[in-house]
């Protein structure tokens, strides 16, 4: 059974002004439901992680001066969200849903989480709306927990994942590989395991033919014994911030491809939404349908 993490803190404990695009984590569900890829069953709702989860990436005094909302105020203003108790308990939620499905992508080979991908937080700071890298935690949760020690982050955001790639820059159990706009925010960007930098405007079949170029390869290189996706919708042409010009088809075939891979490898796999900013919402949920209806055509 496909399980997705979900919880209406997602959306409601934002604040105002920063709520759209981020409705999507109420309608994707809705659509979902509506057309019958999903029952209410998919779903299951998120408690809050240990503190050994958290701190098994993330430092103590930062963690602490999240919670008692002590964040300085240059870090906090990096972050991008206004800091309150309601936003960090959110950030908290997302990263053990993203945890519990670790444990379900091992049952049925692929779980999902409606949020995550929050791979701009670093060790000790967070930024880019990023506040706790929830991959990085349930990535280290599988290695504590003796469940996966070999690891694969595939991060096809539009963004690089720079906070993922500095965390595990000096681990070789955990290799991450983005692909990202070249000029696109970061500016400053870390060092991944593998970097593949795009050139503004660069559509379907020339970004499709450098990850098929790339991924099976690479996995036959890694041989991780799981495998974390990031799959952002902001590689497309409508976006506000992607500056790449792939169609919701394009996008959809990505997902097609790195899902298949994996599944045709037997690869457990947990997907994270990460981003997606254009002007139609209805193009954002369509987008991120997309890969809900792969993951049930493909694994069950």
């Amino acid at each position: 059974m496909l399980k997705i993490a979900h919880s209406p803190i997602y959306k409601h404990s934002l604040p105002e002004g920063h709520r759209f695009p981020m409705e999507k984590y109420e309608l994707i569900p809705q659509q979902l439901l509506y057309e019958g890829t999903c029952a209410e069953d998919n779903f299951f709702a998120p408690n809050m992680p240990s503190d050994e989860d958290i701190l098994a990436v993330h430092d103590t005094e930062y963690v602490e001066n999240l919670r008692n909302l002590s964040v300085e105020r240059r870090a906090a203003r990096k972050i991008g969200f206004p800091l309150s108790e309601g936003l960090v308990k959110r950030e908290h939620i997302i990263t053990q849903g993203t945890i519990d499905g670790c444990h379900y992508a091992l049952e049925y080979g692929i779980a999902m989480n409606i949020a995550g991908g929050t791979h701009h937080a670093y060790a000790g700071h967070g930024e880019g709306f990023c506040i706790f890298n929830d991959q990085a935690v349930a990535a280290r949760h599988l290695q504590r927990n003796t469940l996966a020690s070999q690891i694969l982050i595939i991060d096809l955001d539009v963004h690089q994942g720079n906070g993922t790639a500095k965390i595990f820059e000096n681990d070789p159990s955990v290799y991450t590989f983005s692909m990202h706009g070249a000029g696109n925010y970061p500016f400053k960007k870390e060092k991944s395991d593998l970097d593949i930098g795009l050139a503004d405007g660069i559509g379907d079949e020339e970004y499709l033919q450098k990850l098929k170029d790339t991924l099976p390869n690479l996995i036959e290189r890694v041989k991780p014994e799981f495998v974390f996706y990031l799959s952002g919708v902001d590689i497309l042409e409508t976006d506000k911030l992607g500056r790449l010009a792939c169609t919701v088809e394009g996008c959809k075939e990505r997902d097609r491809f790195v899902l298949e891979t994996l599944r045709d490898r037997k690869l457990p796999v947990q997907v994270s939404m990460g981003g997606g900013y254009s002007k139609e919402l209805k193009i954002i949920v369509e987008a991120h349908a997309n890969t809900y209806r792969l993951a049930q055509d493909l694994f069950f």
